[in-house]
């Protein structure tokens, strides 16, 4: 048997708000989450791996247009290489992102020492 979780849990497992959980339900990124017979929602642990999954990507700087077309893909089954080819096209960007970001720091540091 599935444990139903009240979002408050829910969002407390996932270390998002409440207002979050709606928005990614809303975005078709999560769910349908499932309603108690008074409409309150329900969260199952599934739901909770997929809101992990979701805050993780947006962690990693995907927008909510690329987050729905990955959910596509996996909630589809496309084929793996679709997902593989997804997820290395975003792999790439994080690392141009890395090294830009690497490159400002050293300005920075080269500043901090200037003004040290």
């Amino acid at each position: 048997m599935t444990t139903a979780l009240t979002p408050a849990t829910a969002a407390d497992r996932t270390g998002v708000s409440i207002d979050t959980l709606r928005y990614y339900e809303r975005e078709g990124l999560i769910g349908p989450i499932r309603r108690s017979a008074g409409g309150r929602r329900e969260y199952t642990d599934d739901d909770v791996f997929w809101i992990g999954l979701v805050t993780c990507f947006r962690d990693a700087g995907l927008g909510i247009a690329d987050l729905r077309g990955f959910v596509a893909i996996l909630r589809a089954e496309y084929p793996a290489q679709d997902r593989v080819a997804f997820l290395r096209g975003h792999r790439a960007e994080l690392e141009r992102r890395v090294t830009a970001l690497r490159r400002a720091m050293e300005v920075l540091d080269g500043k901090i020492a200037y003004y040290s």
